[in-house]
C-alpha cells in the first residue's frame, strides 16, 4: 500500500510563507490523474486548495489564487504547495492526495497542521 508522507507544516505569522511537500513511499505504476492539497479547518468540511494534473494543469481555490503555487513530479511522485502571504483563515490541517487516472486508487496523507497567527 502506497503511503503519502507530508512535511512542512508549522506556525507562521500572517504574511509569512510555508512550503508543504508530499512524497509517495514508492513509485506508482498506474497513471496519475491528479495530485493535490486539501484542507480542513475545525468545524468545517474538507475543501480543495489546489490540484495539478499529470499534464501540469493547475486549479486553485479562489481565496488562495495568486498566493499559493502547486507543483508536482509524476515520476517520484511528489507534490509541493508553496504558500505565500498566509492569512489566519488559512489555518487548517492540510492533506495531500494522489488520484489514479481511472480512480482505481485514491491515496491520502496523514495531514499536517498549518497555523497562521494574526
Amino acid at each position: 500500500q502506497v503511503q503519502l508522507v507530508e512535511s512542512g507544516g508549522g506556525v507562521v505569522q500572517a504574511g509569512g510563507s510555508l512550503s508543504l511537500t508530499c512524497t509517495a513511499s514508492e513509485r506508482i505504476i498506474f497513471s496519475i490523474k491528479n495530485m493535490g492539497w486539501y484542507r480542513q479547518a475545525p468545524g468545517k468540511q474538507r475543501e480543495m486548495v489546489a490540484t495539478v494534473t499529470a499534464g501540469g494543469t493547475a486549479k486553485y481555490l479562489d481565496s488562495v489564487k495568486d498566493r499559493f503555487t502547486i507543483s508536482g513530479d509524476i515520476d517520484k511522485p511528489s507534490v509541493t504547495l508553496q504558500m505565500n502571504n498566509l492569512k489566519p483563515e488559512d489555518t487548517a490541517v492540510y492533506y495531500c492526495n494522489i488520484l489514479g487516472y481511472w480512480k482505481e486508487y485514491d491515496y491520502w496523507g496523514q495531514g499536517t497542521q498549518v497555523t497562521v497567527s494574526s
